[in-house]
């Protein structure tokens, strides 16, 4: 079903672009969102209520994923406390390193609007973090 003006992901949409991202439509339930100054994009997936962000911080070999890496990237104390790891195989023997966070949307009122940016806000800060934590044993 094509997207209209009011519905929840085209508002999600011009929140992003009113808050000078760069949003593109991926399809009825994905955009593409790019930070423009540093050109980080990550995606944004429409679940009924919940709006899922994915950020890819790097492909790499799977054996790179080494077990010292991995607690380093479960560690509790690890200082990214707003999103969460995840791996993907891509195939070819390499492994996405992923970030990821949610929110839960009620009106897209005020508030839902807040969520979302700092939803988006924690992936970017979290993704120089990662890479200052990983970015190292992963090159």
């Amino acid at each position: 079903m094509p997207e209209t003006a009011t519905s929840p992901l085209s508002q999600i949409h011009a929140l992003l672009a009113n808050k000078r991202y760069s949003v593109t439509d991926l399809s009825d339930s994905m955009l593409k969102i790019q930070e423009l100054e540093s050109g980080i994009s990550l995606r944004a997936v429409l679940e009924g209520d919940i709006l899922f962000l994915s950020l890819v911080c790097m492909t790499v070999p799977q054996a790179q994923l080494t077990a010292p890496v991995m607690r380093k990237m479960l560690a509790a104390d690890n200082g990214i406390s707003t999103s969460h790891f995840q791996l993907y195989d891509v195939g070819n023997g390499n492994v996405s390193v992923t970030l990821n966070n949610f929110c839960k949307l009620q009106d897209l009122g005020a508030d839902d609007e807040d969520d979302i940016l700092s939803c988006v806000h924690f992936l970017l800060a979290d993704v120089v973090h990662a890479k200052e934590l990983i970015g190292a044993d992963l090159h």
